[in-house]
């Protein structure tokens, strides 16, 4: 398996304008920081960027997910409402549990960013996590992430989590492994009735 991106934008796609922003500044400020870790490797996979109208968005999905080192996941409650973002959360936990076969995982390879928050709090599958980054103060009047004190500590936390597993993985991915046989699961049920989801130990 080539590694091709450093992390894969899971998100729920909104109409207007603050989540479009927001997934933009987000994109420009992990670009900027991600790409001197990086060898010939792009630095995010964005569905809305590298997708086109014919491709078989399954497949392609798929095989972006396989070949990205981490994924972050945009939270709001729209996201644990849509059955394909549902998909690629159960996606990237198949993933870990698989690379937790190659070396000791340093940390969880999802990287939640909460964007808003569920009015009932939030779900098991992001406080379970070992980090997390609030970005819930983010609004149209927020200056550039990538130069805002504000939020330049949790990119920097990202990044290196980012980094880590990125060195990790091109030490000890089998090199006959094949993206091309990875496939997304079925639906899995509402967020909020899963079982705990944690991943075998090496």
């Amino acid at each position: 398996m080539a590694i091709r991106y450093g992390c894969f934008f899971s998100y729920a796609h909104g109409k207007h304008d603050l989540m479009k922003r927001f997934k933009t500044a987000l994109a420009d400020a992990l670009r900027c920081y991600l790409e001197p870790y990086f060898d010939n490797e792009d630095e995010l996979f964005i569905d809305t960027e590298q997708l086109g109208g014919g491709d078989d968005l399954d497949r392609k999905i798929a095989r972006a997910m396989c070949e990205s080192v981490c994924m972050i996941l945009i939270y709001t409650p729209k996201y644990e409402a849509h059955a394909y973002t549902r998909r690629e959360y159960a996606a990237m936990r198949q993933l870990e549990a698989e690379r937790s076969n190659w070396y000791t995982l340093p940390s969880h390879l999802i990287i939640p960013v909460i964007m808003t928050r569920h009015p009932d709090s939030l779900p098991p599958q992001i406080t379970e996590s070992s980090f997390y980054v609030d970005f819930s103060h983010f609004t149209m009047a927020t200056a550039d992430i990538k130069s805002n004190p504000d939020f330049l500590p949790d990119i920097d936390k990202m990044v290196k989590r980012i980094a880590t597993h990125y060195q990790c993985q091109k030490k000890h991915t089998p090199p006959n492994h094949d993206c091309n046989q990875f496939v997304l699961p079925d639906v899995p049920p509402e967020w909020r009735t899963l079982p705990d989801l944690t991943f075998p130990k090496k």
